[in-house]
């Protein structure tokens, strides 16, 4: 017995010192592309931080960020947690049905009466007696169909939409909620899945008096998706694949995506709807129209009607904006998460906002955390 003690000493702490000596060096990442945020670095070591307290709380971060095979140690605590404990969620990340999704259930009230107050600054800002066309929608999360079948807490959308329906008195509500279901996202990410929302793209654009998408087909990528929920989770979850619609006027239409800070352009990069280089980022889904960035201009030079969309969005739009190219000349996109909306009449001009339709176009995920909003 105590033979078997002192090997079981021996080994753990030979254990120990290995993954002690493979830590120092073992050259520190800057990110994590699994769970997409930056990892904690060395701390700056002086008298003063170390008599702060400063360095000891930061190597603590550091050590665990830099742990040696970590993405492996991530992944056998989920499968423990979830498998042999029976834990519902892991990183408050949660699986039902083969559907990955967070649990976020608090309506955040000054968040929303935040982002209230900020699309009224657009709208008295830039739209009021320039068009009278404003329309408003709530794009719901995953959870909205998915937690009720597993007995998830999740964000009500439907009241997060009541709310606004008292408050943007000026805009119509268009109600998508009754077309989505979680089997229209994808399985490892927050987003939808494009060729699954043609029927939403549709219904707005029923609303806003604009032709639909027709003669259009889908494309099936053969890389494989794995979206934030994925390294958040640390499970090893099948992918997901990317399919994506495209037609004649997808196909000829002019991307302009500017590149900036702040409203201070620096460059107008012309690109296509679909980025396929995006594929090998860290973030897939920013194949459509390129990802992030605070002013998008889709030009489709088939529709000669002279009618534009303006889009108050987040991300949500960069794979459904496509689907309404058929119905406008042009069709403009702001992320106020990006640039400061004071600055935005220096980019569209108050003939541009003329008689457009002006879309806002939220998901509720964005509207309850809205302090990113500029």
């Amino acid at each position: 017995m105590k033979k078997r003690y002192i090997i079981s000493s021996i080994v753990f702490i030979v254990m120990l010192f290995s993954l002690s000596v493979m830590a120092i060096l073992k050259p520190a990442d800057e990110s994590s592309l699994s769970e997409r945020r930056p990892l904690a670095q060395f701390p700056e070591l002086s008298i003063d931080t170390i008599l702060s307290g400063d360095f000891t709380s930061k190597f603590e971060d550091y050590a665990t960020d830099q742990f040696p095979a970590r993405d492996s140690w991530r992944t056998l605590k989920a499968i423990a947690k979830f498998y042999i404990f029976n834990q519902k969620d892991n990183n408050d990340i949660y699986i039902h049905d083969g559907y990955a999704s967070k649990l976020d259930s608090e309506i955040k009230v000054e968040s929303v009466e935040n982002a209230v107050k900020k699309i009224k600054y657009l709208y008295d800002t830039y739209v009021k007696e320039k068009s009278d066309k404003v329309y408003f929608s709530v794009i719901p999360d995953k959870s909205y169909t998915l937690a009720p079948l597993g007995n998830y807490p999740y964000l009500d959308a439907k009241a997060i939409v009541e709310k606004l329906k008292e408050d943007l008195d000026f805009a119509k509500y268009i109600d998508i909620l009754p077309l989505l279901d979680y089997t229209d996202y994808y399985k490892t990410d927050t987003h939808w899945s494009q060729e699954k929302v043609k029927d939403v793209a549709d219904k707005i654009l029923d609303e806003m008096g604009a032709e639909k998408i027709k003669n259009y087909k889908e494309v099936t990528l053969d890389k494989d998706f794995y979206g934030v929920y994925y390294g958040q989770s640390s499970l090893p979850l099948p992918p997901d694949k990317i399919t994506y619609i495209t037609s004649d006027s997808i196909e000829n239409s002019v991307v302009y995506n500017y590149e900036g800070t702040n409203g201070v352009l620096e460059t107008i990069i012309p690109e296509k709807v679909y980025n396929e280089e995006k594929l090998n980022s860290k973030d897939p889904y920013e194949m459509f129209l390129s990802g992030a960035s605070y002013l998008i201009r889709i030009v489709n030079p088939e529709n000669t009607s002279g009618k534009r969309l303006i889009v108050f969005r987040d991300s949500f739009s960069s794979s459904l904006a496509p689907l309404m190219t058929e119905g406008y000349s042009e069709i403009i996109l702001v992320d106020i998460r990006y640039v400061y909306s004071h600055v935005i009449g220096a980019l569209i001009s108050e003939e541009e906002f003329k008689d457009a339709d002006v879309l806002f176009l939220y998901s509720a995920m964005i509207l309850n955390d809205s302090y990113s909003f500029k």
